[in-house]
């Protein structure tokens, strides 16, 4: 076993509470703790997402780089759900800002807090 183990990956934002419950509603998980600066949602396997406050939150924007992506979340999707999977980020508060124009293997969203994220065909 190694000593060091994956925990949690946090994403900063304004709200973390209103973010939580976007994630939990797109992926069917549930929030398992939470405080007024730290919210965290687990999925049935054990993989957790946190949200954190952080005052003057800035979104990134992309795909410029004023103020960088530094990372994004990419969620697989079965190829024939992708347009049921967009119809739900959307309704959830998600932007698509990329489509995949049936070239590409992903869409890109940015959701309620700004963070882009990717949903993949598999």
């Amino acid at each position: 076993m190694s000593l060091i183990t994956f925990g949690v990956v946090a994403l900063d934002c304004p709200d973390p509470r209103a973010l939580a419950d976007f994630y939990a509603g797109a992926l069917g998980w549930q929030v398992t703790e939470e405080d007024d600066d730290w919210v965290e949602v687990a999925g049935p396997d054990g993989r957790v997402l946190a949200f954190q406050r952080v005052a003057d939150y800035r979104p990134p924007q992309w795909p410029g780089q004023d103020v960088p992506q530094q990372l994004h979340l990419d969620f697989d999707v079965a190829r024939a759900d992708i347009d049921a999977a967009e119809e739900k980020v959307v309704a959830l508060g998600a932007k698509l800002v990329q489509h995949d124009d049936g070239k590409r293997d992903w869409r890109v969203y940015l959701d309620p807090a700004g963070h882009p994220f990717c949903l993949c065909l598999r």
